[in-house]
């Protein structure tokens, strides 16, 4: 009688390929909106091409990806949307923090974002755009980045125990460099100074000309962090201070009402001034 029960090296080979899959996801994720071709999967993703290539395709069949005609690029494919819509969590924080965002957007004029952890990584789940003239875009929703990459992941980290936090920049520490101009050593020195100041602060790190202040949701385990971004010259000193007590003060706000078990009822948080 054959036995249907695989070895462990044909288990460990079927475990490869999913662990390989997803990573290419996350990999095609990480651009938003904007695609990536092939050799900019194979350079993040550090895999052979034949192997990115081959893969790839295996998921455009699926419909995982989607690969464009003209530029070639890939793309989150329309099957990732339709099993979306199935995953109900709990509560959805985007919602919780929507009237926070825009509230926040409204008195500062600058964008803001919400970021939530994702394993090694940070998505960008939410955005409200400010009023003012020179806009500071620098996430879509959607994107996944490296925890460290942006103030929000690097806010997110800071409110980690040390140690918590020292095992995750280790985890990325390859990536880091492919993502931004950061190193695991220049984060550090951010992550220290974010911890001493009480929130995370970057200025033309991963995008140039760019600022951004980053302030984590406080707990043991934190989970997400609002950040606002906004050109270098609009956060100077003075204002980083203000904007920072802002986002603290809408952050206590959702806290609150998490912590009072009305996580489902988005409209409270909302509504509150």
């Amino acid at each position: 009688m054959k036995n249907n029960v695989p070895s462990g090296n044909e288990s460990r080979t079927g475990t490869q390929s999913i662990e390989r899959a997803v990573e290419l996801l996350r990999v095609v994720a990480s651009r938003g909106r904007r695609g990536m071709r092939i050799g900019e999967v194979v350079a993040i993703a550090g895999l052979p091409e034949s192997t990115c290539f081959r893969m790839l395709s295996r998921l455009e069949i699926e419909g995982l990806v989607e690969r464009e005609k003209q530029t070639r690029k890939y793309f989150l494919g329309p099957l990732l949307h339709e099993l979306g819509l199935l995953a109900q969590p709990r509560y959805k924080l985007s919602e919780l923090c929507d009237g926070a965002l825009h509230r926040l957007a409204e008195a500062t004029l600058d964008t803001l974002y919400l970021s939530e952890r994702s394993g090694l990584e940070a998505v960008c789940t939410a955005r409200a755009i400010g009023d003012y003239p020179i806009k500071a875009l620098t996430l879509d929703v959607g994107v996944r980045r490296p925890l460290g990459v942006g103030a929000g992941g690097l806010a997110i980290l800071s409110a980690m125990p040390p140690d918590e936090a020292d095992a995750i920049i280790e985890a990325n520490a390859h990536r880091y460099e492919k993502f931004s101009l950061n190193t695991a050593q220049s984060l550090r020195a951010a992550l220290a100074e974010a911890r001493t100041r009480g929130y995370a602060f970057l200025d033309s790190v991963v995008t140039s000309g760019t600022a951004a202040i980053g302030v984590a949701f406080a707990s043991e385990t934190p989970v997400a962090a609002i950040s606002l971004s906004a050109i270098s010259a609009r956060l100077e000193p003075a204002r980083r201070e203000e904007v920072a007590r802002r986002i603290q003060r809408e952050i206590r706000k959702i806290s609150s009402i998490m912590a009072g078990g009305n996580a489902t009822t988005t409209k409270s948080v909302s509504d509150q001034d």
